[in-house]
């Protein structure tokens, strides 16, 4: 099955998939600096090392969310008639619904990556 196609006929999944990037990413984010400061740093050694893991791990959580959010963007708006409500009971509506919601998740899931990425990289030390 091709890749989109098992996006188009799996909405949930879309819906849930930018979310989970952001849940991923500042998991990996906290853990990973808290390990780093608890096993191999000092209270005031410089966080030039997680900061480093964090800006790649954002670079790659934003990528990620952006490339979800455009594909939820050409489901809602290529679908049709884009204007919401969506409320009607058919397939398309319920795709173009979907579409939407993913679009703005991914937006608010953006946002937040950016925003967990900040707390590392202005951090300046381990205490």
């Amino acid at each position: 099955m091709p890749a989109t196609q098992f996006w188009h006929e799996r909405g949930l999944w879309l819906l849930t998939a930018g979310p989970a990037i952001w849940a991923v990413h500042f998991l990996a984010s906290y853990v990973g600096a808290a390990v780093y400061c608890a096993k191999w740093a000092t209270a005031t050694a410089a966080l030039d090392p997680i900061q480093r893991y964090v800006a790649v791990l954002t670079a790659m959580a934003l990528l990620g969310i952006l490339g979800l959010g455009w594909n939820a963007y050409r489901r809602w708006y290529h679908a049709g008639d884009p204007e919401p409500p969506h409320d009607a009971a058919t397939l398309a509506d319920r795709r173009r619904f979907l579409g939407f919601a993913a679009l703005l998740l991914c937006g608010l899931s953006f946002v937040a990556t950016i925003y967990t990425a900040l707390a590392a990289l202005l951090a300046a030390s381990c205490r």
